[in-house]
């Protein structure tokens, strides 16, 4: 039992950290606009070992809080399925503050670079919820540019990890996104994260999906992805489906 529930913690604190940048892992570094709110809600899914977490309903909520500031906070109920096993119940919380270290520009060709410092808050409860029952804190640079159609993103940073059978890890990644329409815009990412746990394995995986605007004010966000390293103990399988609102 204890080896079930420590094999479904570890994969959904992968999990947990799968959408920091809806509909992707790695984040960018533009912040909500001052005094305007962007809601995700979303169904986020990662399956391996014959282990299946599933993150319903996650809230990812930010708030331009000051020019170049963005404030977040990211609540969500989990569910874990394992042979014999099954649980619902609450996840880590996240809290961040995105902030601009570049000058705003309306030439979108000009680089951005952001910190975004965020916090994992611990539920404090590994084998009944979602996450590895302690916090963490991550630590990233994000940059950004477009060019034409595409914009392309990425950075990376540290995560500290304290508490029993951790360890600190490096995680990056980098997304290029196709504007094909006015509403629809495409493409991928790649990501990496080395071992988090002392007996853990770093990772390496990818996303192809990308967003849709229904509406000035609401879009529909979807990726879906795998790992392409220590695939069977990290992500056989992962999506996300969210409906983004900015008002």
């Amino acid at each position: 039992m204890r080896v079930q529930w420590a094999g479904i913690a570890a994969m959904l604190f992968i999990a947990a950290r799968c959408h920091a940048g809806p509909p992707f892992i790695t984040d960018d570094p533009e912040p909500v606009a001052p005094g305007q709110w962007e809601v995700n809600n979303a169904l986020t899914g990662t399956h391996s070992r014959g282990e299946t977490g599933l993150f319903l309903p996650q809230e990812d909520i930010n708030y331009g809080a000051a020019p170049g500031v963005q404030l977040h906070v990211m609540p969500q109920m989990g569910y874990n399925a394992s042979p014999g096993e099954r649980s619902y119940s609450r996840g880590n919380t996240e809290l961040g503050v995105k902030y601009r270290l570049t000058p705003a520009s309306d030439d979108e060709a000009d680089w951005m670079v952001s910190l975004y410092p965020l916090y994992e808050l611990s539920s404090h409860n590994a084998s009944q919820t979602l996450g590895p029952g302690a916090a963490s804190t991550y630590l990233p640079v994000w940059v950004q540019t477009t060019r034409g159609h595409w914009t392309v993103y990425g950075g990376g940073g540290y995560w500290i990890n304290p508490g029993a059978g951790r360890q600190n890890a490096w995680a990056a990644g980098a997304v290029a996104l196709y504007q094909f329409t006015p509403h629809l815009q495409l493409g991928g990412e790649l990501f990496a994260q080395t071992a988090a746990s002392v007996e853990g394995r770093g990772s390496l995986g990818f996303n192809l999906g990308g967003s849709y605007a229904l509406s000035k004010d609401y879009g529909l966000l979807f990726s879906a992805g795998q790992g392409l390293s220590n695939v069977a103990a990290s992500n056989q399988g992962s999506f996300y489906l969210g409906l983004q609102r900015i008002y």
